[in-house]
């Protein structure tokens, strides 16, 4: 997810390498009003919290302490230096849409259930050990498996067990430097999940856990406590279905012009003159976007908004093939970024990290039509797990999407990514850069501060 994590940087970098005054000053005033929310129409419509296909029940499983379910294994190796986030498998050159629906159309359903037996939390990560072979060919086949009633993984102990048991290798997430999430165990490859309680009003629309340069093979998302006061529920659902269940024409419009997602915006007073917005331009691109570790371009005014710098990602197809199954599937994050769509649910994030869809041969926002076909579509095929404390949901990254809901309370959960662990050639070879860590910590302090609750703005 991209949300807020480049123009937090570019903000602050850009106001504190002037060294004339003015502008200086002037950059610091644009900023402080852009960060607040704002609806890109001048009518917001109302706020609905979207649908989901199906909302298993609650089942109140009890889970341990936070001192108890933080606890890790220090007689274990350190997996700080894991490796890189591989690179992202492209395969989206001469679909036939029709066909791929076709093709996608057969596939079988996501997510696939194993509930423990009472035999089955008794072996503990044998458990796992004995049955790998089952679980990754379901993993496979299905693209995303929900293990529910495990005591094994109700703490972070006993769920590195579990991916060590499956034979896993961690890696870094694909935005590590961005600051979006922190470790929640750095020695266990454990992130946080986005537990933030300044985030708990917003909606996380469906996504790949990915960017055009870099995606993960494979995630586990983990529960150790649910939503103390209600809501939290993780969203998933099937890439493959999604893309047979698209109106055929809005597919055949998207794959055939492509789209491009910008992942933060920075208001320049429209009047600076423009060597001034070219020099900011600049060292945007060159000083901060490099260590983000993708592809973009900066570009000025792309959503029509006078004075706005955008960082854009490169063209990309909205269907990828899966790199393993050859499967054709709705893969890419516009249900999430589309600013029509997070304009019309509930939304906790700050202006300046607002996104947005295009279509990369005009660089124009996706229609509203368009825009409710993928919502449509999506929504419709989104599973609300009742995920509770011990519960994993494993995903293949390239078949399944996921998201969350809004919740009240505290709330823990956490993820871990792999690389691929069976094709060294797709894995690489780089090992994580450890002096990217300052920079990450840096911005997640960050988005504490900015501001989140869009409601409270407006009013």
């Amino acid at each position: 997810m991209k949300f807020t994590t480049l123009a937090l940087l570019s903000t602050i970098t850009t106001t504190t390498a002037f060294t004339a005054p003015r502008p200086s000053l002037i950059l610091s005033s644009s900023i402080s009003s852009s960060s607040a929310l704002q609806s890109t129409l001048e009518s917001p419509p109302e706020r609905t919290a979207p649908s989901a296909g199906s909302t298993p029940p609650w089942e109140d499983r009890p889970g341990l302490t936070p001192e108890q379910f933080m606890a890790s294994d220090l007689s274990k190796p350190d997996l700080g230096g894991m490796w890189e986030c591989p690179l992202t498998r492209w395969d989206s050159d001469n679909i036939n849409v029709k066909e791929a629906q076709k093709l996608a159309s057969k596939a079988p359903g996501c997510p696939f259930e194993i509930r423990a037996s009472k035999a089955d939390n008794e072996m503990g990560a044998a458990y796992f050990s004995k049955n790998k072979d089952m679980i990754r060919k379901q993993l496979l086949k299905h693209g995303a498996i929900w293990f529910r009633g495990f005591d094994l993984m109700k703490s972070v102990k006993g769920n590195r067990e579990m991916h060590e048991a499956l034979g896993l290798d961690p890696c870094l997430d694909p935005l590590h430097s961005s600051g979006l999430r922190k470790f929640a165990s750095e020695r266990d490859a454990l992130y946080e999940e986005v537990n933030k309680p300044s985030l708990r009003g917003h909606y996380i629309g469906l996504h790949n856990e990915s960017t055009a340069k870099r995606t993960a093979a494979y995630a586990a998302f983990v529960c150790f406590q649910r939503a103390t006061e209600g809501g939290g529920r993780f969203l998933v659902a099937d890439g493959a279905a999604i893309l047979a269940e698209l109106d055929t024409k809005v597919l055949e419009k998207l794959y055939n012009r492509k789209i491009r997602i910008s992942v933060s915006n920075l208001d320049i007073p429209p009047a600076l003159p423009g060597i001034m917005k070219e020099g900011i331009k600049n060292l945007v691109d060159v000083a901060v976007a490099p260590k983000f570790d993708m592809d973009l371009e900066m570009i000025y005014e792309s959503d029509g908004k006078p004075g706005r710098l955008q960082a854009v990602e490169t063209a990309e197809s909205p269907i990828n093939r899966h790199p393993v199954t050859g499967m054709p599937v709705w893969f890419n994050n516009a249900h999430n970024h589309a600013r029509k769509l997070r304009d019309r649910r509930p939304c906790g994030v700050p202006e300046v990290g607002m996104t947005e869809v295009f279509y990369a041969d005009t660089m124009e926002p996706l229609d509203l039509e368009d825009c409710m076909e993928i919502k449509r579509a999506s929504e419709k095929h989104i599973t609300a797990l009742s995920m509770e404390p011990g519960d994993v949901l494993l995903v293949d990254n390239y078949r399944a999407l996921h998201g969350r809901d809004v919740f009240q309370g505290d709330r823990f959960h956490a993820v871990t990514w792999f690389t691929w662990d069976d094709n060294e050639q797709w894995r690489g070879d780089e090992r994580r850069i450890v002096e990217k860590n300052a920079f990450n910590q840096a911005i997640n302090q960050m988005m504490d501060w900015l501001p989140k609750d869009f409601e409270s703005n407006q009013n």
